[in-house]
């Protein structure tokens, strides 16, 4: 099988797991550099323009659920591919019609150089169709996930945060989260690579606190970590195989 991919598309293709391409921007908020976000968790979510009647709704539901990103360490940049003017005339009709202040900065990307570092614009240069991700970033500054939109189809500021939730769970406490997983639901031990540490975690299932139905997957009640932090700092073997997982 051949492909028009060359290895320089793949060292330029933003991924999960890779630093998040910096840039300076002029926003509603005055000229911003995504550097200067470090130590804070960002979404940077995007818009093919301003005025658009699905991303309207969306930058007023993140403008109500800004609180609840705040208390998480989590802040929010918008991007649209249209000038400033027209960024700060959508936000101030914005306020006018709802009342709603935008806390957020809108980002002018007009000459789509932030839309094409991150690979948001359709090969097919379909604009209208393109710049529809959200990047979620960790305060390292790496891509810990990628949300993609139709420009038809709006996205959810809770399911957002709930992805949110269970990437600080994934970063703070190094469990994994399963499938429709909600905060306060169990979570998954991250699965082990040896034998030796296979073994390990049959026979300390109990110890640790894990219900597995299948020895490759085990339940945590995050209620009683801290009890479990406990067991682990006294013995070593465990918070080795906790940590290596």
């Amino acid at each position: 099988m051949s492909t028009n991919i060359t290895n320089q598309d793949r060292i330029n293709t933003v991924t999960v797991g890779r630093l998040a391409p910096d840039f300076r921007a002029l926003s509603t908020h005055g000229y911003i550099n995504l550097s200067d976000y470090r130590g804070s968790w960002v979404v940077l979510f995007s818009h093919p323009a301003a005025f658009s009647p699905v991303s309207t709704t969306e930058i007023i539901m993140g403008s109500y659920y800004y609180p609840e990103y705040l208390k998480r360490n989590v802040q929010i940049i918008a991007l649209t591919t249209d000038n400033n003017f027209a960024n700060l005339a959508w936000v101030y009709d914005v306020f006018n019609k709802t009342g709603i202040t935008i806390p957020f900065p809108v980002i002018s990307d007009n000459d789509k150089e932030i839309s094409n570092l991150y690979g948001m614009v359709n090969a097919d240069r379909t604009y209208e169709e393109s710049v529809r991700d959200a990047f979620l970033i960790d305060p390292e500054g790496k891509i810990a996930a990628i949300v993609t939109m139709p420009h038809t189809n709006g996205r959810n500021a809770v399911e957002l945060l709930r992805i949110i939730d269970a990437l600080q769970v994934t970063k703070n406490y190094n469990y994994h989260t399963p499938a429709a997983w909600q905060p306060g639901d169990p979570v998954l031990a991250p699965p082990v690579h040896t034998y030796e540490d296979l073994i390990n975690r049959v026979d300390s299932a109990a110890e640790l606190g894990y219900e597995c139905p299948f020895w490759y997957v085990c339940y945590k009640n995050m209620a009683a970590e801290t009890e479990t932090e406990a067991i682990i700092n006294q013995n070593p073997n465990l918070n080795a195989q906790n940590q290596n997982c």
